[in-house]
This record gives C-alpha cells, sequence and structure tokens, in this order.
C-alpha cells in the first residue's frame, strides 16, 4: 500500500450543519450524507484523507526508500467512520534487545488517531513493534504529539508541532535495551503492580502477565514493559483480558485506551525508578 492512500471509505469531504441549538451544529459526510455527530459552533477539523496524507508525507520524509520498502498499514475505525487510527509498521527499520535469555527484534512504529466529531483530537504517537511476539509498544506520553479541534487548529501547525516532536526510533531501541539489563530479580514486581493499577484483579493477571514473560526473557524491566504491551495487543484468552466484541467500534476504541493505560504506566515514577534497582 502506498504512503499516501487512504481507504475509500474514510476518504470523504466533511462538512457542517446548523442544529436548531445556537452553539452546536452537525458533522456530516459529504459524500453519503449521514449524519456523524453534533459538535460545537467552534469545533473545525481536516478530514480523515487530509489529514494522514499529510501525517504520512511528514514522517516518512527523512527516511530512505529501503526503510518504507514493505511497511505495513493497519486502520481501525469507530463511530461510523468518524474516529479513524492507523497503525504504521516499518519492517525494515529495526533493532535488536537483548535480555540474558532471549533476543528480539523491534521495529518502528507509528499510530495515528483522528476524530472528526469530537470523540478524538488529532494524535500522533512514535513507538515499536516487539516481532518476536508482534506487541506493540508505546514508549511514555513524550512520545506523541496531540493537538485538540478547537477553532484555532489548522493542519498546517499541527504537521509543524509533528516536525519539532518527531521522535527517533534507534533512540527509543537504545532506551529498551538498558531496560533489557536492568535487573528486576530482587524488586517485588507485585506490589509495584498493586501500587501503580487501581484495579486489584487486573494487577493480578498484570503479574501472571509478567512471570510469562520472565520465563521467555528473564528478570528484567523489559519483561515488565512486554507485559504492559502484550495486555494493549490482545483482546482475547491468550492474556487473560478477555475483551468482549459488541462490534467493531467499541473494539477498536477499548483497545486504543489499554495502549493509553500502558503509556502512563510507563511514564509513571514507579515504573522509571527501576532504572535504579
Amino acid at each position: 500500500m502506498a504512503f499516501d492512500m487512504i481507504p475509500d471509505h474514510l476518504d470523504f469531504a466533511v462538512e457542517f450543519e446548523d442544529t436548531k441549538v445556537s452553539d452546536k451544529k452537525y458533522v456530516i459526510n459529504q459524500d453519503t450524507g449521514k449524519y456523524l455527530g453534533i459538535v460545537g459552533k467552534s469545533f473545525q477539523c481536516a478530514s480523515h484523507g487530509d489529514f494522514y496524507r499529510g501525517v504520512m508525507d511528514n514522517v516518512t520524509e527523512e527516511l530512505n526508500a529501503h526503510e518504507v520498502t514493505d511497511a505495513d498499514f493497519s486502520w481501525r475505525t469507530a463511530r461510523n467512520g468518524a474516529w479513524a487510527m492507523l497503525d504504521i509498521t516499518l519492517p525494515n527499520m529495526r533493532s535488536n534487545i537483548t535480555t540474558d535469555k532471549h533476543e528480539t527484534s523491534i521495529g518502528n512504529r507509528i499510530i495515528s488517531l483522528h476524530g472528526i466529531d469530537g470523540s478524538c483530537s488529532n494524535q500522533v504517537y512514535f513507538g515499536a513493534i516487539d516481532f518476536f511476539c508482534t506487541n506493540g509498544m508505546i514508549t511514555g506520553d513524550y512520545d506523541k504529539v496531540r493537538k485538540k479541534n478547537t477553532a484555532n487548529f489548522t493542519l498546517e501547525g499541527f504537521i509543524y508541532e509533528l516536525t519539532r516532536a518527531r521522535s527517533d526510533f534507534y533512540d527509543t531501541a537504545e532506551k529498551m535495551q538498558v531496560w533489557a539489563n536492568t535487573s528486576t530479580k530482587y524488586v517485588d514486581v507485585k506490589s509495584l503492580l498493586d501500587e501503580m493499577i487501581t484495579s486489584k484483579r487486573k494487577a493480578e493477571k498484570m503479574f501472571a502477565l509478567y512471570s510469562h514473560e520472565v520465563s521467555r526473557r528473564g528478570h528484567n524491566k523489559f519483561s515488565l514493559y512486554s507485559a504492559f504491551t502484550n495486555y494493549a495487543s490482545y483482546a482475547d484468552e491468550r492474556n487473560g483480558f478477555n475483551l468482549k466484541s459488541t462490534g467493531n467500534d467499541t473494539q477498536a476504541i477499548s483497545m486504543w485506551s489499554r495502549e493509553q493505560e500502558v503509556s502512563k504506566w510507563v511514564s509513571d515514577d514507579r515504573f522509571a525508578l527501576l532504572e535504579a534497582a
């Protein structure tokens, strides 16, 4: 798939129509005439097509032909096409992460979200993907650009911010190797998870996931991180965190919410302090 190709069902123009409420307006798919939501009068947004073409042009402008070859594009949509997420994996940009028990290869990952009905701000995240278990990885709150669809939003301004914040994949890989070298053998990980995760049941399941990762990767911070990303990557029985399917809309947004949880855990000071453990 080319870097400027947007799925037909998402590549539509957006128009607005006044409601009977003075400070609200309808969001409409101009191609189909379908009403997609109600937003405030000051709401402004780019179309999915313009947004994603701008993002893809920006994040790839410094990449060479080899790095973008065999890129994988995964789209998720919700809310009748008003919410969209693009997950790009660049398998030719990769780095090895080595622990005392295991070696895995990670690749570059770029995630972007866009909403035209007020359900989602404009967002781009930089991360990685673990090719050993296909866990998607986001490395914290700092590897992102986010702008709300307010009256002063412009796509040009967002792309400018994206250029300034663009993350270097190999810096991310270097950080993960530090995590792989950080032992957790004498860390009370169960108590740590109980403190970081508000749900006791979720913390227990996460510790079980961590124990599974330890059996493959050893006692280290990267194993804990891999447990987090496993939770955010699968919605079935393989990790004990089943997600009931009530339609593609609900599941797509719920899985993204899990990625946001992981981002918060990785940015938590208690996770960061494991550097010195």
